[in-house]
């Protein structure tokens, strides 16, 4: 199973429906941040963190907490530590042992989990992926729905449709 790790504030940054959200609840950007990777999450079966700081609020402590089928995990680091160093720490311990991608749109950082064997993606080319997945999704709604259509002829016994049809002949 791939692993993602997201720099949460990062993407939010870069979202433009997302940074619109922000601009009026915080609250509210993560947590449609949180339901759009639940959904990219049980569609491409991937495990995703999403990480926020917490580095600057006293006394916190890390937190972790998982969504939707357990496949989206949710973490707010530890106070004096950003999520970058979060993600690297991580990176760390499983950057070669198992597929993993972080995304942010920090290069710096993007280097760094590079060279210890993770894959990197920007914020807005996530971001591109996510809205190719919903049109995915919504596209295959939309055929499955339409496929369920049912015609007079498909609903009706035969016999009943003979007689309409002998009506409908006879005007």
């Amino acid at each position: 199973m791939k692993n993602i790790f997201v720099d949460g504030y990062n993407v939010i940054n870069s979202w433009p429906e997302l940074k619109i959200i922000k601009d009026y609840s915080l609250e509210s950007a993560r947590s449609e941040l949180i339901e759009t990777l639940s959904n990219y999450a049980a569609y491409k079966g991937y495990k995703i963190f999403i990480v926020f700081d917490a580095h600057m609020v006293n006394g916190s402590v890390e937190k972790k907490e998982k969504f939707g089928n357990g496949n989206v995990i949710v973490v707010f680091t530890k106070e004096g530590e950003t999520a970058d160093s979060f993600i690297e720490r991580m990176i760390n311990q499983v950057g070669r042992k198992i597929e993993v991608s972080v995304v942010t749109s920090d290069s710096l950082e993007q280097q760094l989990v590079f060279q210890r064997g993770a894959t990197r993606m920007s914020s807005i080319e996530f971001y591109h992926e996510i809205k190719g997945i919903e049109r995915k999704i919504k596209s295959k709604i939309e055929k499955s729905y339409s496929k369920k259509k049912y015609s007079l002829e498909d609903m009706i016994n035969k016999d009943i449709l003979e007689k309409l049809e002998k009506i409908r002949r006879s005007n």
